[in-house]
């Protein structure tokens, strides 16, 4: 019991680093060596701003304070882009952060959720926002889904994220499911995987029980993994590399110095992480597969989320 308590308590402690996602890989942690790195590190930070095209949500009367602790939200984007083709958003996460109550609420959006698509007037599957519309569209349509303010976006290029992957050395996962994707075999239990592998198992949805449940949790497994290498002190032998992946692979509107005044006003929000699930049931329309959410559970995943963020 007490060994199962001490793992809870390991997890919540990452939770915040998820926050931040890739963005922080490199700052968490690893504090002592900023002066040294620091800059390097605002050079990527800069190369991976990509502002929205409104300043602060219309879901807010103020944009947020960071000096006065006001609670925020984050969308993490997952997204599978291959080629020129500007691609789907693979994995919708958004996370909204309290540092006053020191507490993080994390929800996994299931791609294939039935909702109406801002900006487009049509209901459609919520990860087709972003090839209408990019970023933009699916900020507008994840905020109109849940009744919150999206503040900050992260997004990450599923298909290059081998890179990171690769770049932090690989990465070391539990394994819940055997099963075989893409060319590889993954089998139940603690496994090394590299970059090319790493996108493998976090992309397989069909052969999981739990469909798109399942892989959004090994989706959330690699993201961790490469967290948890990316701030070891090994990794500073591999610091250009890991830079020059995260500098091609992700985009967010948190500049630098939003980053710097997250990590020194919000880290207390790690002590609890509460996990919210879009609760809801598959079906076909018009012989399209949907997850189709009710109304009831909508408003009830809302008032969570904007109690959270003090807005009720």
């Amino acid at each position: 019991m007490e060994e199962q308590r001490r793992k809870r308590k390991k997890k919540k402690k990452t939770g915040f680093k998820i926050v931040l996602s890739i963005l922080l890989v490199l700052i968490i942690g690893i504090g002592t060596y900023l002066g040294v790195l620091y800059s390097s590190v605002q050079s990527t930070f800069n190369q991976t701003h990509d502002p929205l095209t409104r300043d602060v949500s219309e879901k807010r009367s103020n944009k947020v304070n960071f000096g006065n602790q006001d609670p925020i939200s984050i969308l993490l984007l997952g997204v599978d882009a291959r080629g020129n083709d500007r691609g789907r958003s693979d994995s919708l996460i958004l996370m909204t952060v309290n540092p006053k109550d020191q507490s993080m609420k994390m929800v996994s959006i299931p791609r294939d959720t039935r909702t109406e698509i801002i900006g487009k007037g049509t209901q459609d599957k919520i990860n087709h926002a972003y090839a209408f519309g990019g970023v933009d569209m699916t900020v507008k349509t994840v905020e109109n889904f849940l009744d919150v303010p999206v503040d900050y976006y992260v997004q990450v290029n599923m298909e290059s994220f081998k890179d990171i992957v690769d770049a932090v050395g690989g990465v070391t996962v539990n394994n819940s499911l055997a099963f075989n994707y893409d060319g590889y075999n993954f089998s139940k239990g603690q496994i090394s995987l590299n970059g090319e592998e790493a996108l493998a198992y976090s992309r397989m949805r069909k052969k999981d029980p739990r469909g798109d449940f399942g892989r959004q949790e090994r989706q959330r497994q690699i993201i961790q993994a490469v967290i948890n290498e990316g701030a070891s002190v090994k990794s500073l032998t591999n610091y250009g590399t890991i830079l020059d992946a995260i500098g091609e692979n992700v985009k967010t509107n948190l500049t630098f110095d939003d980053m710097k005044e997250i990590q020194a006003n919000y880290r207390d929000a790690r002590h609890t992480l509460d996990q919210l699930e879009v609760e809801g049931s598959g079906g076909k329309v018009n012989g399209v597969y949907y997850y189709n959410v009710s109304e009831e559970n909508r408003q009830q995943l809302s008032s969570a989320l904007r109690e959270h963020l003090n807005l009720n």
